[in-house]
């Protein structure tokens, strides 16, 4: 067996404890319940049996609500240390016998961690918490989360006997931890009755013992007396066992027997019973080939039902990644109206046209500079008003224009977003309670207080390149603000900085103004790389700003947590396969 066996059950523990599968997928439910009763088999039976090959045995007794578990219990040990009755459910808080030798075995966490211990005591020695007149040493303890021990002599040393809630109760909470019980036994020891061993439920909990190659004792309970009606029944069992695919190793027959006062059956009907266990724990090496076998079982069916946790880490993962997609798109689609808006002169119209030809009218832009220019202005004629009004007002409206795009677009991908996630089970699970479509106020000012952040960094870059004492002169003359707006203008007007076939119009001509305004000033070279970096500062600033704005529905996506990963948990598979093939090789 490899070097460190629990190696490779420590480390697929961890991956299953880091899987999160929180989207409404079809069998999402299941995967879930797979993964805790993996984590839960891991720590209550196939690590500690994995490093206590040699710990005793223990046969858990399970079975339907009122085959008779805990009656048979008080028979094999021959006083009442389980509670049996009328009223369901009976037993609430599993009992664990075992030889008062075995006990270091069973008070720690070495098996069953979850449950708290309980040590019995009562005016007649050791008794079952639940039977009349008996009480515990460690106060009120919930029976569903705890473990009952109890050391009896009559329990022969290297086996352990636990008496399992019903797997039908009508208490959810104690049907699961009867799953849980016989998910950590070593053997089987399931009873049901003559009358009832042909249900639904037995079966089911029967079928996942033959997955997991668990070896299994049946005891069929209460057989009517009658010429050769328990020979019939108990053909018919082994018949409906057999055709099932399940194996038993032996089928017990106990007949319908009265109690008494005690509630006791008479000791000679568990006598065949009685003798299988004091052999079982007699012979060691058989011991071992039952924990050997049903271990290797086990590692088995983690393998499988790894794979399948995988598929749906897998459905999760590209699930997480197509609502992922479905808003990137969304705000993909806005980021690139935006763009259109920026490039095809639709800024430059309205109010933002009326201050530009305010500024351009009053001669603002045309003191002291080249006939150039004076000839341009002259192209522009009606176009221009003529009024006077600062720079300021046409930078401001410039600005107020392209707050109006981005919050309107970013408006529109989030509505499409939000339309495609509640298309779907998924996406409405992480849209619920939130209007995600809806545009906070906060963002309302954070897009102003990015685009005056740009205009600021327009009007530096205007400075900066203005900074020699010629082209500073004519920068000055003409105002910052007035070249700043200029350079703004010719962003707004066209992605390639040359409006080209649009030399009709007003806002094509203000947009030819500015650009030959500033060759001018600057010159060709210079004012393709200003408006070049004007443009990618504005770039980075409308992307930051549509991130923020998207960042609503990816913020959802990202608070699921790591989702697993379906490669990391087939390769989980992997090992435990071959970590089954060794201990069976061992065995």
């Amino acid at each position: 067996m490899t070097t460190q066996p629990t190696a490779v059950l420590d480390t697929f523990a961890e991956h299953l404890r880091a899987l999160d599968l929180p989207l409404p997928l079809e069998g999402a439910d299941r995967a879930r319940a797979d993964v805790s009763a993996a984590l839960s088999q891991l720590g209550d039976h196939v690590i500690p049996r994995l490093e206590s090959l040699d710990a005793p045995l223990l046969a858990v007794i399970g079975g339907s609500t009122g085959a008779g578990k805990s009656t048979l219990v008080n028979a094999l040990v021959g006083e009442v240390v389980s509670r049996s009755g009328a009223i369901r459910p009976t037993t609430r808080r599993p009992v664990l016998l075992h030889h008062p030798a075995d006990e270091p075995w069973f008070t720690g966490t070495r098996i069953l961690p979850d449950l708290a211990r309980v040590q019995m005591v009562g005016e007649s020695g050791d008794r079952d918490p639940e039977a009349p007149g008996a009480g515990d040493t460690t106060g009120d303890v919930d029976p569903a989360t705890s473990l009952a021990l109890h050391a009896e002599s009559r329990i022969p040393q290297g086996l352990a006997l636990l008496d399992a809630p019903d797997i039908d109760s009508v208490a959810a909470g104690n049907r699961e931890l009867a799953r849980q019980l016989l998910r950590a036994a070593d053997l089987w020891l399931f009873v049901t009755t003559a009358n009832r061993y042909a249900d639904a439920v037995p079966w089911e909990v029967l079928r996942t013992a033959a997955e997991r190659d668990v070896t299994v004792d049946v005891v069929m309970n209460r057989i009517p007396e009658g010429t050769g009606v328990s020979e019939e029944l108990s053909q018919d069992l082994r018949d409906m066992l057999e055709q099932s695919g399940i194996e038993v190793t032996r089928l017990f027959l106990v007949p319908e027997t009265e109690l008494d006062e005690q509630e006791m059956l008479p000791p000679a009907v568990v006598t065949e019973l009685q003798r299988h266990v004091s052999r079982l724990a007699a012979d060691a090496e058989g011991r071992g080939r039952i924990a050997r076998r049903t271990l290797a079982g086990a590692v088995t069916a983690l393998a499988s039902s790894t794979r399948q946790i995988a598929e749906h880490a897998g459905a999760q993962e590209a699930e997480r990644q197509r609502l992922r997609q479905e808003a990137t798109d969304a705000f993909a689609g806005s980021r690139e109206r935006i763009d259109e808006a920026l490039g095809d002169g639709s800024l430059l119209r309205g109010e933002v046209l009326a201050r530009w030809q305010d500024v351009v009218g009053t001669g603002e832009l045309f003191r002291g500079l080249e006939s150039l220019v004076s000839r341009i202005r002259d192209r522009v004629g009606l176009a221009i008003s003529g009024r006077p009004a600062p720079s300021v007002a046409a930078e401001q409206a410039l600005g107020t224009g392209l707050v109006h795009v981005v919050i309107d677009e970013t408006a529109r991908g989030a509505e499409r977003a939000d339309a495609a996630w509640r298309a779907t089970a998924s996406g409405r699970f992480l849209a619920k309670g939130q209007d995600l479509s809806r545009v906070p106020e906060s963002f309302r000012e954070e897009v102003a207080a990015g685009i005056r952040a740009w205009q600021g960094d327009v009007l530096e870059l205007v400075r900066q390149e203005g900074s020699d004492r010629r082209t500073k002169a004519r920068v000055l003359s003409l105002g910052v603000n007035a070249v700043g707006v200029a350079l703004m203008v010719v962003v707004f007007a066209s992605t390639a900085f040359i409006p080209t076939g649009l030399e009709v119009g007003a806002g094509a001509a203000t947009a030819v103004v500015g650009q030959k305004l500033l060759e001018t000033v600057f010159g060709d070279e210079a004012v393709r790389r200003m408006a070049r970096v004007a443009r990618e500062r504005l770039t980075a600033r409308l992307d930051a700003l549509v991130a923020e704005r998207s960042a609503a529905f990816l913020e959802r996506l990202d608070a699921l947590g790591e989702a697993g990963s379906d490669e990391q948990l087939e390769a989980d598979a992997d090992a435990l396969e071959q970590l089954a093939h060794e201990i069976r090789e061992t065995a």
